[in-house]
Formats: structure tokens, C-alpha cells, sequence
């Protein structure tokens, strides 16, 4: 089958779907920053969708015709919900279907979908072959395993022998989380697997990537053909712009969400992990304090964006408010005041108060 996973180019950088995160509205502020290669939606539960309908999944098959090519990822555990749910999807105009298997959040294990899928391989290729009833290419995103690595190799096995375009793993177990390094080292032994196994599936990993360049680095060092990047968007949501020389220190960013506002707006620093200067490659901005407040200007007019697409849809989407507020660090950080600032961003109550605290700014 000729899908669009074989036009993609190699290698190929797809941004993570992350729920209540890569929706129509943040994904179209990641395009205005520098869009990645292929795109995916939230994840979607089959179940809920084939009992009650787009009420029950909250807009998060919501997609426009320039986001090409664009998976829908869903979840679920009930083969014939998955099948309806594919089949919709497809109809829906989506190019590929994505299924979640690593997800460690327990209302989805509890319910056999998500890393539950892990413990149940027979249904994890039930729901696999649901899916690829829609016509569409289908795709696997899981874990190395439920509780321990060393349970990577009959997992990673099974979803091969499957017969997907593309497997995607986060290199980590559900019982780890996020909250240890990324297992770069089974990089090779899993790439060895699929060679073996199904050479024609593309290959894509995932967990603790900064951005294109950190990427390009690992793709260099494991020949692997994708490279999802999901949280490294919250530090920098110029990520997947290309040629991207540096990268912004994420340590303490994914803990505190902030880099240090003590240095002033003209006159600022910012920290990279290499304590090296931080470069808009797109523009040939450097760390002068210029450049610096570019990027910070940059930063400011992808959330002014991010407000105005809330507001577009959010009768489509029917999200609260409340739920733009998580993304207020990406963009406002690395000069004078931006904790005051964003402390007062934390307390508005509608976009148009966000607008007018914005223009504050000088």
C-alpha cells in the first residue's frame, strides 16, 4: 500500500500528541513557529465515541485542510468501537490512523486501553486489525513495557509482526513515566528487532528529544527513520524549525516551566544546556540583545495567536478558559518581570484580559 508514510521525508519529525495539549488551536501555533513533517491529533477513545458520539470526545477530531498530512490517534480497547471510529476517521478525511498503546494515565489502563494494551497483546493485534478495516495506514505509539525494560523485546515483537506503516516507541515503561532518562540505549537493539522482523515498518522514537537538531543527532548516531518531540514544544516552540544549532535547557524548564526572569529585558542571557547562545536559525538571530528580544517578541506573538484560534473554536471544542493557562510558560519567560507577569496572567478571566496585560508590555 502506497500511504503518505512513504512520502514523508527521512528523516521525518512528527510532534507528539499529547492530550488536552495538540489540539487544532496549538497545533496551528506550532505551525506558525515551524511545523513538523507529519502531524497527530489528541488520542481518542473509540468507546466513548462509538456509544455517544462527538459529544463524548470533545473536539478532538477536530482538523483543517492545510494540517497534511494528519493521523488521528485513538485509544480504546473494544475492537468494534475501534473499527467504527477507523472507519470515521476515514471518512473524516484523515491519512492514517494511530494507535495509543503507551498512554500511563490509569482511567485509560483501567479500562484495557492505553499501556493496558500491554498486558493484553491478543487484543492489543485485535484492535490493530479493527483499525486497518477503515482502509486507512495504520501506526502503533507505545512504551518498552508495563513494569520493567526488560519486558521490551516479546512487546516490541508482537505490535511488529502486526503489519503497521510505523512504530513508534517512548523509550521508557509505563511504571517509569517521566521520571527517569530516556533508554537511548536500546535504541540499536530495537532497530535490530525491526529489521528483523518488519523492515518494511518505519521506525520513530520518542522521549526526552529537545528539538530537530537534537534529533538529527540521534538519527545520525541510530539510523532510525522518525522523531517525535513532545514536551521539549514546552520549552521551545520553535523545535522543529530546521537547522536549529542550539538547544534551550529543559532540566529545570520541565520541572518549574520557567527559565530565570532576573536578568532584564535588553540586556538578557538566556541559558542553554551548553551554556551556549540561543539562535533563531530562521531569522540568523543570535544572543545579542537584539536577538534575544526577537525571540521573546516571537514567543509573545505565538500566544497573541494561540488567543485569537481559542476564541475562533471554541464553540467547536467547548474547552473552558482555564485550559489555555498551561501554556502561558511557553511564551512568557527570560525577561524582567515575567513571573509578576504570568503570576497575573494565572488570574485572568477571558483572552481579552490576556490581550490587555499583554500590551503592557513595552
Amino acid at each position: 500500500m502506497n500511504t503518505i508514510w512513504n512520502d514523508l521525508p527521512r528523516p521525518f519529525f512528527v510532534l507528539a500528541p499529547m492530550e488536552a495539549v495538540t489540539d487544532v488551536v496549538f497545533r496551528h501555533v506550532v505551525a506558525q513557529a515551524g511545523a513538523p513533517d507529519v502531524w497527530f491529533t489528541e488520542f481518542t477513545n473509540a468507546t466513548g465515541w462509538a456509544h455517544a458520539g462527538d459529544k463524548a470526545i470533545g473536539g478532538r477530531l477536530i482538523k483543517t485542510d492545510d494540517e497534511k498530512p494528519i493521523i488521528a490517534q485513538l485509544w480504546g480497547s473494544d475492537p468494534a468501537s475501534m473499527e467504527k471510529l477507523a472507519k470515521h476517521c476515514a471518512e473524516l478525511g484523515y491519512d492514517g490512523i494511530d494507535i495509543n498503546m503507551g498512554c500511563p494515565d490509569q482511567s485509560a489502563i483501567k479500562s484495557g486501553g492505553g499501556s493496558g494494551m500491554i498486558l493484553n497483546p491478543e487484543n492489543a493485534a485485535a484492535i490493530i486489525a479493527a483499525a486497518k478495516t477503515s482502509g486507512l495506514p495504520v501506526s502503533v505509539k507505545t512504551r518498552l513495557g508495563y513494569s520493567r525494560v526488560d519486558e521490551w523485546h516479546d512487546w516490541i515483537s508482537h505490535v511488529l509482526r502486526q503489519d503497521i506503516v510505523n512504530f513508534t516507541i517512548h523509550l521508557r515503561t509505563k511504571k517509569e513515566m517521566s521520571k527517569v532518562p530516556a533508554h537511548f540505549e536500546l535504541i540499536p537493539d530495537i532497530k535490530k528487532l525491526r529489521d528483523d522482523l518488519a523492515p518494511h515498518t518505519l521506525l520513530t522514537i520518542n522521549g526526552d528529544i529537545l528539538d530537530r537538531a537534537h534529533g538529527l543527532e540521534l538519527v545520525e548516531k541510530y539510523g532510525v527513520d522518525g522523531v517525535m518531540i513532545g514536551r521539549g514544544i514546552f520549552a521551545n516552540p520553535f523545535a522543529f524549525v530546521a537547522d536549529t544549532t542550539k538547544r534551550v535547557a529543559r532540566e529545570s524548564e520541565q520541572q518549574e516551566g520557567i527559565v530565570s526572569d532576573s536578568s532584564p529585558l535588553l540586556n538578557h542571557s538566556v541559558r542553554t544546556r551548553e551554556t551556549a547562545t540561543l539562535r533563531d536559525d530562521s531569522e540568523g538571530i543570535s544572543n545579542d540583545a537584539s536577538g534575544a528580544t526577537q525571540i521573546i517578541k516571537k514567543r509573545l506573538n505565538l500566544l497573541r495567536l494561540q488567543l485569537d484560534l481559542y476564541d475562533q473554536y471554541a464553540n467547536q471544542t467547548g474547552r473552558p478558559f482555564e485550559t489555555l493557562k498551561r501554556f502561558f510558560k511557553i511564551y512568557v519567560r527570560d525577561f524582567a518581570d515575567a513571573s509578576e507577569l504570568r503570576d497575573k496572567l494565572m488570574h485572568a478571566k477571558s483572552t481579552d484580559e490576556v490581550r490587555d496585560l499583554l500590551d503592557t508590555l513595552q
